[in-house]
């Protein structure tokens, strides 16, 4: 059985899209997944399903949706995706914590590049299906704004380990 990824949107402990962990792992479970493991407090669960993953996301963010009231996005990813994502980094000897992935439902555009603004000193890459940033003084210093990440989902490399390491069964 597929083991999949999914990364909530504008999840946190806290504010407007609060979620609790438990509530998470409960929709998941309600919805037939199984091995279900949430990791820290701001929208990443791992499990398994049958399901493919356009069938995962469509059932999860309408459990989403009932809850919070309003569309949660989600990005899904296999085990052998997230894994890739890693391996994709483009930025390997930037601190992991500093770089991020921003995992998007389809390709980034093409011109992605040329639509940022506030670019300083962070070095942006495409991948697959996600924007990877370097962001050498930090996200909270940093004016970046990419207008085709506004429905995507960022992680660091340090999550993005760990979630690889958990799909994996590792």
């Amino acid at each position: 059985m597929p083991r999949y990824v999914a990364l909530l949107r504008a999840v946190n402990v806290g504010g407007t899209g609060k979620l609790p962990m438990t509530e998470l792992k409960a929709m998941c479970v309600d919805a037939g997944f199984a091995d279900v493991a949430t990791y820290i407090a701001s929208g990443n669960v791992v499990f398994s399903s049958k399901l493919g993953a356009a069938k995962v996301k469509t059932a999860l963010e309408a459990r989403l949706q009932a809850y919070a009231g309003k569309p949660v996005g989600v990005a899904v990813r296999t085990a052998e995706e997230m894994a890739a994502v890693l391996k994709a980094n483009p930025f390997p000897k930037e601190p992991p914590n500093r770089t991020v992935a921003i995992f998007l439902d389809e390709a980034p555009p093409k011109d992605v590049l040329k639509e940022i603004k506030g670019q300083q000193d962070e070095q942006v890459r495409l991948g697959k299906r996600e924007i990877y940033v370097a962001y050498r003084n930090g996200m909270g210093q940093s004016k970046l704004r990419i207008p085709a990440a506004a429905q995507g989902t960022a992680r660091n490399i340090n999550t993005i380990a760990k979630l690889a390491e958990m799909a994996a069964g590792e």
